[in-house]
């Protein structure tokens, strides 16, 4: 898709591509300007989003989106159309495998590396899809409805810190709206807040048809309507200049963010030969590695021997993988690696065998018989020593456009997994999937179980790696696996009804809403195995005014080397004044050790990322108090604990119509407080004093009321001037 320059004007037009785990590389009608959806030209297919951020690998996304430039430029591409870091709401979203994860921390350190990566190497990036684009269904035009302290925590967070720390190139706006009004006219959004509170100068874009009215959407400070309207909109948008309707000024200040755009995308044209194709797939290969996510492992079933004994392959995803998702980010390889046959490669005396075991409309075998292959693939697997059996999705099952309506595996093949279990208990499952999906209850019964996800085109190649032990699996979880779909704390608001999304659930997503629930889970947030054994010590938190280093020893203490990701979460303090999730996480960190080696791991994070967004103060604050800091192999395995105590950000907040409680609970107008209390004579002050059930009891209640009731406690006057005293902030 390209700009039109205007040659006179000196302005050059830009080529963009849709990413982002590799260029789509489409053609283009001269006739209207709209797009052929069809894929053209071949590029690297790298581990989409959902797989890599299972890798917890800042600097792997780094390298992964610098090579996607380095083929971005040699195709005459400025602008790549990505990354997307919408938030995991719901395990049921159809695009979940463009996403990184359910928590705004992590999709902010993997999506802004990518977006480092892909600008350090000149070709620019477009943050995706700002903002609360958590669902396909009626995606064009639902309403996300969402409170301001989700709104803020959890779908603005990770767009805030990138937009902040990265400077993204561009902006997408997103088709839904948001407390209805639709993304693309949304000037607090698009304005207010990305523009005069996070101070961003780039451009904003449009996804592709989500411009409803353009002059309204230039007034609320959209510059780039995609795709072309074979200039209706341009003509709206003069006449509503020549009328007073849209202000010239609006009209300078977004050409002048165009012109800007134009020139810093502008790239001359190129056939990708120059792209070094070859050493990319290696790239590929290495990042499918990291992504590989070992959930069980069981008596030691893996690594598998490859110099002996008898192996089933079974499934026909073994054959036919999928390795990206559908819809706008589907890349046409340069290669794609079979599992099948890499492992076929990597064996050295061990005897593969295969059986499809199930059709995919896509496999070489679409119209034969389920029965026929179900009963070919338990006899292999009864003759075998171990079986590998491949399941997942197929691309029809999950895509961009449309969400699931459930979590589970096809029944075709969980019938062959029960089947083949009555004969070989031995199971290696290994998944291939965008999405979720449940693995309960069988998965108590398979000794070994691989996440694949979606790898790219060299994904085949880390999976034999990983069955094999020549690479060790070191890839967690990005998102929670739940037991069972109705546990997702999303369930009773997804996907809404009559055009409006309810987010009920307000900051109580993902892990933070299985915790708060105290709800049992298939793998928590986090979760991932290795083929060694990591032991954690000396734990120490280092504080100061700007925030916190977290230091913490980590031992291989295992027979292999291997690499483990440390994570570091805070748990607010007990009596906060506000509801907050039993743990977040505040950053993260990867080691390589080999065995019996130790080293420090060292995660910083900010004061202000304590902070909770008040609805009432209109701002972040953050909470005074004993925070716990934790050092964690995944949200339910806390190594270990050490407590920080954190001064309150503001003294603002406290009027008259404030409880005795908050009063009470505040460092400065509490003990001014009670200052007053103690100087009167009042009986009731004695009361308040002496009487713990009296004291409970007026806890809610604002403190004029106890004034009024009182007869006079304390003068209103004498009230005013506490809150006078408190009012102004601090830190």
């Amino acid at each position: 898709m390209t700009t039109k320059g205007l040659e006179a004007a000196g302005i050059p037009s830009v080529t963009m591509s849709d990413g982002p785990h590799g260029l789509r590389l489409q053609s283009e009608d001269p006739q209207n300007g709209q797009l052929d959806l069809r894929p053209a030209a071949p590029a690297t297919c790298y581990p989409p989003a959902v797989a890599l951020g299972s890798s917890w690998d800042v600097e792997l996304a780094h390298r992964v989106a610098g090579a996607i430039a380095v083929e971005a430029a040699a195709h005459g591409i400025g602008v790549l159309l990505g990354p997307g870091i919408n938030i995991k709401r719901s395990p049921l979203c159809g695009r979940n495998f463009e996403y990184f994860s359910e928590d705004p921390v992590h999709s902010a350190a993997l999506g802004g590396a990518m977006v480092r990566g892909l600008q350090d190497a000149g070709v620019g990036a477009t943050l995706k899809h700002y903002a609360a684009n958590n669902q396909e269904t009626e995606r064009m035009r639902v309403s996300a409805d969402i409170d301001e302290r989700p709104l803020r925590e959890i779908y603005l967070r990770a767009f805030e810190h990138i937009v902040r720390d990265a400077d993204p190139w561009a902006v997408m706006c997103a088709y839904n709206g948001v407390n209805g009004v639709t993304l693309s006219e949304n000037t607090r959004l698009l304005t207010d807040i990305l523009r005069a509170e996070w101070g961003y100068e780039g451009l904003v874009m449009s996804d592709w048809g989500a411009v409803r009215d353009r002059v309204a959407a230039l007034r609320a400070g959209l510059d780039l309507e995609m795709p072309p309207t074979g200039g209706r909109t341009d003509r709206e948008v003069v006449a509503a200049v020549d009328s007073g309707e849209l202000d010239e000024a609006v009209l300078d200040r977004s050409v002048a963010r165009l012109i800007r755009f134009a020139h810093r995308g502008a790239r001359p044209a190129g056939d990708g030969s120059t792209a070094p194709y070859d050493d990319h797939h290696r790239l590929a290969g290495e990042a499918a590695d990291n992504c590989v996510v070992l959930l069980r492992n069981d008596g030691g079933l893996l690594p598998l021997d490859p110099t002996a004994g008898r192996i089933a392959v079974l499934g026909e995803l073994a054959r036919t993988p999928r390795f990206q998702g559908g819809g706008s980010s589907q890349v046409t390889p340069t290669r794609v690696d079979v599992p099948l046959d890499r492992l076929r490669a990597l064996a050295d005396g061990a005897r593969v065998e295969f059986a499809a075991g199930y059709p995919l409309p896509d496999g070489p075998e679409p119209d034969a018989d389920p029965a026929v292959l179900a009963e070919e693939a338990v006899r292999v697997a009864a003759a075998s020593d171990t079986v590998v059996l491949f399941l997942g999705l197929a691309r029809q099952d999950e895509s961009e456009g449309f969400d699931r309506g459930h979590i589970d595996l096809p029944a075709d093949q969980l019938a062959l997994l029960d089947r083949v279990l009555t004969v070989n208990p031995q199971v290696v499952v290994v998944l291939s999937n965008g999405g979720v999906v449940r693995t309960a209850p069988w998965h108590d019964r398979v000794p070994a179980l691989v996440e694949g996800f979606l790898l790219g085109q060299a994904g085949g190649g880390a999976l034999a790696r990983v069955l094999f032990g020549v690479v060790n699996p070191s890839g967690k979880l990005a998102e929670t696996v739940p037991l069972r779909l109705e546990d997702a704390p999303s369930f009773l608001s997804f996907p809404g009804s009559e055009g409006h999304v309810r987010y009920a659930e307000g900051i109580f997503v993902g892990y933070r809403g299985y915790d708060a629930a105290r709800r049992e889970v298939a793998f928590p947030f986090g979760h991932g195995l290795s083929y060694t054994t990591f032991d954690y010590g000396d734990l120490r938190v280092e504080s100061t005014d700007e925030g916190f280093t977290v230091r913490v020893t980590v031992t291989n203490i295992g027979d292999r080397a291997g690499r483990e990701v440390v994570q570091v979460y805070s748990a607010a303090p007990a009596e906060s004044r506000v509801e907050r999730p039993v743990r977040e996480l505040r950053g993260f960190a990867s080691v390589r050790l080999e065995a019996g080696e130790s080293r420090e791991v060292v995660v910083s994070f900010a004061r202000t990322d304590l902070a909770y967004y008040s609805v009432r103060e209109d701002g972040w604050r953050v909470e005074g108090g004993t925070y716990r800091i934790e050092a964690a192999a995944s949200s339910r395995d806390v190594r270990l604990t050490v407590e920080v105590d954190v001064e309150d950000s503001s003294r603002t907040g406290l009027d008259l119509r404030s409880t005795l409680g908050e009063w009470l609970a505040h460092p400065v107008g509490g003990p001014l407080l009670l200052e007053c209390l103690a100087a009167t004579e009042h009986a009731i002050a004695s009361r308040l004093a002496d009487d713990p059930m009296l004291l409970r009891a007026a806890q809610g209640v604002p403190l004029e009321v106890i004034a009024d009731f009182a007869g006079g406690i304390i003068p209103h006057d004498q009230l005013a001037e506490l809150a006078d005293r408190v009012a102004a902030p601090v830190g």
